[in-house]
């Protein structure tokens, strides 16, 4: 096994993620070729079958039908026998194959990390009026959204200010403004919502 991923590694192409992948994705199918050609085997290994065992794992009676792998021929047959090697083989490749599908995750946590991060192409500008984005601030605080309910109203405004690029001034003094209005109190957010379900209700409809 460590032989073998050092092979691997010592091998791996440098460049991008999509390159490495497709490196350890050809690594696992060899990993499948040599299964398929071991289909018999891996069924009486993987059974916990013993019918055979006689002639598979005692040393000097190996057997010239079994198909044995040329490499047998080269081993000493006073300590190897006709299938040790390939039982090895087997509980290599078990964890080659849990070792790449483990490196493919981790690319795929990094890629979808670094996806994450990425600046947005477009900076986002506030464009509507100042008092709705106070009326915005202080609803979404009553509502606790931002870590659950544990952030304070001016870490909040802060944050509103920084992703922004603007002042909010003393937006204590505006919601005190906003609590006295007449009429409709919360005017923004009834506006969004009324533009809200109104798209809604034209997706419906198709237009």
């Amino acid at each position: 096994f460590y032989n073998a991923l050092y092979k691997i590694e010592m091998k791996k192409p440098n460049g991008g993620t999509r390159i490495v992948k497709k490196y350890y994705n050809n690594e696992l199918i060899k990993l499948k070729a040599f299964f398929d050609n071991e289909l018999e085997f891996y069924k009486y290994y993987r059974s916990g079958s013993i019918y055979l065992d006689h002639k598979y794992f005692l040393r000097r009676k190996f057997d010239i039908k079994m198909s044995l792998d040329s490499y047998y021929f080269e081993t000493d047959r006073n300590f190897a026998t006709s299938h040790d090697f390939k039982v090895a083989k087997i509980l290599a490749n078990d964890l080659i194959q849990l070792y790449l599908e483990n490196q493919l995750v981790m690319i795929d946590n990094k890629d979808t990390s670094e996806k994450s991060q990425v600046k947005p192409k477009m900076k986002q500008i506030w464009t509507g009026s100042k008092v709705s984005l106070i009326e915005l601030l202080y609803a979404l605080h009553a509502e606790g959204v931002f870590n659950n309910g544990a952030s304070d109203l001016k870490d909040i405004a802060a944050y509103f200010e920084y992703i922004f690029n603007i002042s909010l001034g003393q937006y204590h003094r505006t919601f005190l403004e906003i609590r006295i209005r007449k009429g409709d109190r919360t005017k923004f957010l009834t506006s969004i919502k009324e533009s809200l379900v109104k798209r809604m209700n034209n997706t419906d409809e198709g237009v």
